[in-house]
C-alpha cells in the first residue's frame, strides 16, 4: 500500500502578506550592516558623546561637518538605525533627539572607562569587501568536491586564510583591521567575568593566557588579583610589540608545540577559529602545562556555548556567529555536547560550565 500523502495547507492571504514582509526584512538585513558601517564611519556615536549623550537632528549634522541637504537622509540612515536598538530616539519631545544606549555606546572613541571596548574594527570588518565577497560565495563553495582539510569560503575565493600570518599578502589594510577587531572582540566584558565568576581565579598561584595578545586581559586579572603570576603566550610578532608590564612575562611561541606550565591555561575565544581535530591537539598541549586536579590544575576555556536557554535573540547571535566562522575561518562555534566530545578527545576527565555571560560561556575542564 502507498504510503498516505500529506495534505499540504496553502497559506492563507494574512500569513503570505506577513511572509512577504518577512522576506523582504531578511533580504535587506544587509542595509542595517551597511547603515550600521556608515555611522561608525561618519564617526556618529562619538559625535553624539561629545554633545553630552543625546543631541537634534540638526545639531548632529553640524557636529558630523555634514552639508545642511543631508538632513533628511541623515534622518532616514537614524530611523533605521534607532529601530535596529543600534541608537535610542526621544521622538516625544518637542524636537527629537538621539542617544547613545548600550549598543552605540561601545562604538564611542576615546573613552577612557573600565570595561569599554571601542568595537569600531570588529564592524569594519565583519562588513568588509573581503568578507562579504566570501558570504556571496557561499552556494559555489558548497557545489565543490574540495579536498580535506576543507579550506573556508574566505580562503577558497581569496588564497588566504583570514587570521594568519599570511592575510596581509591579500590586503595589508584588511588584516590590521581584522586583528585590532579580534583584539576588541576578545577583550570585551573580561571585567564582567572577573566580577561574576570570581570563584575562577581566586586561590590561582598562576595562569598562562594562551593568545593573550597584548595582555589587556591578564592586567585586569592581575588587577583584582595580584598574587596571581600571569604569563602571555602568542606568536612572535604579537608579543614583539606588547607593552612591558611588572607582572607579566610574554612568551613567543605557537601553543600547538608546548604551553608555557602554569596551575590554569586560559583559551579565551581562541578555539572557534579552530577546527575539532586542531581543538584536541591545542587541548591535549593544555593538559601537559597544568598540574593534577588534586593540585588545582584546570584549563579555562571563555567560548561561545551554543544553546537557546539564553532566549532567541541571543540564540541568534550565537547562530550568527557561527555562520561568520563557517564563511572566514576552519572553526565553528560549539554546543555542549560538542565541548564534550573535544574535552574527552583530549584527554580530560571532567568540565563544567561555570556561568554563562551574555553569548559566552565559561568552562573550567580538568585533567
Amino acid at each position: 500500500m502507498a504510503a498516505d500523502s500529506q495534505t499540504i495547507i496553502a497559506p492563507t492571504d494574512a500569513e503570505l502578506l506577513q511572509a512577504q514582509a518577512d522576506l523582504w526584512r531578511h533580504s535587506l538585513y544587509y542595509l542595517t550592516s551597511m547603515a550600521l558601517k556608515c555611522a561608525v564611519e561618519l564617526h556618529i556615536p562619538t559625535a553624539i558623546h561629545n554633545l553630552g549623550g543625546a543631541t537634534s537632528l540638526t545639531n548632529l549634522v553640524t557636529a558630523l561637518s555634514l552639508p545642511q541637504t543631508k538632513l533628511p537622509f541623515l534622518r532616514r540612515l537614524m530611523r533605521l538605525l534607532v529601530r535596529s536598538g543600534i541608537f535610542a530616539s526621544d521622538s516625544n519631545a518637542e524636537v527629537e533627539t538621539y542617544r547613545l544606549n548600550p549598543l552605540s555606546w561601545l562604538l564611542v572613541e576615546g573613552v577612557e572607562a573600565e570595561d569599554h571596548t571601542y568595537q569600531k574594527y570588529f564592524v569594519l570588518g565583519t562588513v568588509s569587501r573581503h568578507y562579504v565577497e566570501a558570504g556571496l560565495s557561499l552556494a559555489d563553495w558548497f557545489k565543490k568536491d574540495l579536498a580535506a582539510p576543507l579550506p573556508s569560503p574566505f580562503e577558497e575565493l581569496h588564497g588566504v586564510p583570514l587570521v594568519h600570518e599570511t592575510t596581509k599578502l591579500l590586503d595589508e589594510e584588511l588584516d590590521r583591521i581584522v586583528n585590532e577587531g579580534v583584539a576588541a572582540h576578545d577583550n570585551l566584558a573580561i571585567g564582567t567575568i572577573i566580577r561574576e565568576c570570581n570563584d575562577l581565579f581566586k586561590g590561582l598561584q598562576s595562569l598562562t593566557d594562551c593568545c593573550g595578545g597584548d595582555g589587556t586581559t591578564v592586567r585586569a586579572i592581575i588587577k583584582a588579583f595580584p598574587d596571581i603570576k600571569c604569563t602571555v603566550l602568542d606568536l612572535p610578532k604579537v608579543i614583539e610589540t606588547a607593552p612591558a608590564h611588572y607582572a607579566v612575562n610574554y612568551v613567543a611561541g605557537d601553543m600547538f608545540h608546548a604551553i608555557p606550565p602554569a596551575q590554569a591555561v586560559m583559551l579565551k575565544l581562541v578555539l572557534h577559529f579552530w577546527n575539532d581535530e586542531d581543538c584536541v591537539k591545542i587541548l591535549e598541549q593544555c593538559r601537559k602545562a597544568i598540574p593534577s586536579r588534586e593540585e588545582g590544575g584546570k584549563v579555562i576555556i571563555i567560548e561561545i556555548v551554543l544553546g537557546p536557554s539564553m532566549g532567541p535573540i541571543m540564540y541568534e547571535a550565537q547562530l550568527l556567529m557561527d555562520m561568520l566562522m563557517m564563511v572566514n575561518t576552519r572553526g565553528r562555534q560549539r554546543d555542549e555536547n560538542d565541548w564534550r566530545e573535544i574535552f574527552i578527545k583530549a584527554g580530560f576527565s571532567d568540565y563544567k560550565v561555570v556561568k554563562k555571560i551574555g553569548a559566552r560561556g565559561i568552562i573550567e575542564v580538568y585533567p
